[in-house]
């Protein structure tokens, strides 16, 4: 029932028809399954190896070796647009004109979530929640060693540990197409881009999954945060079973 709630995405009435469950049954059950899951995303939305010794094999592409050697993921915002009361829309309203919770998402190159924080406004800074939570979470941030780093866009500050393109160059992927070469040291340096996107598209088949997270209904925002973690460790746990994936499949042939 859960699954077919949050891929749907389907209303809880729609549940009860559909399986022949009373109300009751199906929101006690979604609520246990959402904790669950929630438990789960504290094992599985983790680094597959914390110490970052093994350089993955994306990395190696000739178009990447060795200038990025040191890096082991992506981190950017996630806006997941989100129902709410009247009094609370203008703050989660952000640059994209919709009510949001900003989520902080670090993946790796496998396309797995290692790290999120979910519960921040749409309004929030993508610099402020990554700041808050090397503060907040340090005992949890998976933090890159000496020499290793994170792909982050220029939104971000450029310090040890994080690599943001250079400013005022071109590193958009589209700007490339048709013909359009890097010139010279600054943009050549910006295929930064072509591997930074992962993050951007690991959201992206989170969202293609998970159609609730299209439009998160009015729950409370605590219960609305637990959804999108739930679907995050979800999302985590797919490549694992070696099963095929629409969505995952997709993605892997567009890239």
């Amino acid at each position: 029932m859960f699954l077919w709630m949050v891929g749907g995405p389907q209303s809880f009435s729609h549940v009860e028809n559909r399986f022949s469950r009373s109300t009751e049954t199906v929101h006690r059950k979604f609520k246990e399954v959402l904790n669950c899951l929630c438990k789960l995303a504290g094992h599985n939305i983790t680094p597959r190896d914390d110490t970052f010794t093994t350089v993955h094999a994306r990395i190696q592409d000739e178009r990447f070796w060795p200038h990025f050697k040191g890096a082991i993921g992506a981190i950017d915002g996630c806006h997941i647009p989100v129902t709410l009361p009247s009094d609370e829309v203008v703050n989660h309203t952000g640059r994209h004109g919709f009510p949001s919770q900003n989520v902080m998402a670090v993946c790796d190159f496998d396309k797995r979530f290692t790290f999120v924080v979910a519960g921040w406004p749409g309004s929030a800074h993508d610099t402020r929640i990554l700041n808050d939570s090397l503060v907040k979470y340090a005992h949890r941030f998976p933090t890159p060693p000496p020499g290793k780093y994170y792909l982050i866009d220029s939104g971000y500050p450029n310090r040890e540990g994080y690599l943001a393109p250079y400013k005022g160059q071109i590193y958009h992927i589209p700007e490339f197409r048709n013909g359009r070469k890097p010139v010279g040291k600054y943009e050549v340096y910006n295929r930064h881009s072509s591997l930074r996107n992962v993050v951007e598209r690991t959201s992206g088949v989170l969202k293609a999954k998970w159609r609730i997270l299209k439009g998160v209904p009015s729950f409370k925002p605590r219960t609305q945060k637990k959804i999108i973690i739930a679907c995050m460790a979800l999302h985590n746990y797919i490549p694992e079973t070696k099963l095929p994936d629409e969505e995952f499949d997709k993605c892997d042939e567009d890239e």
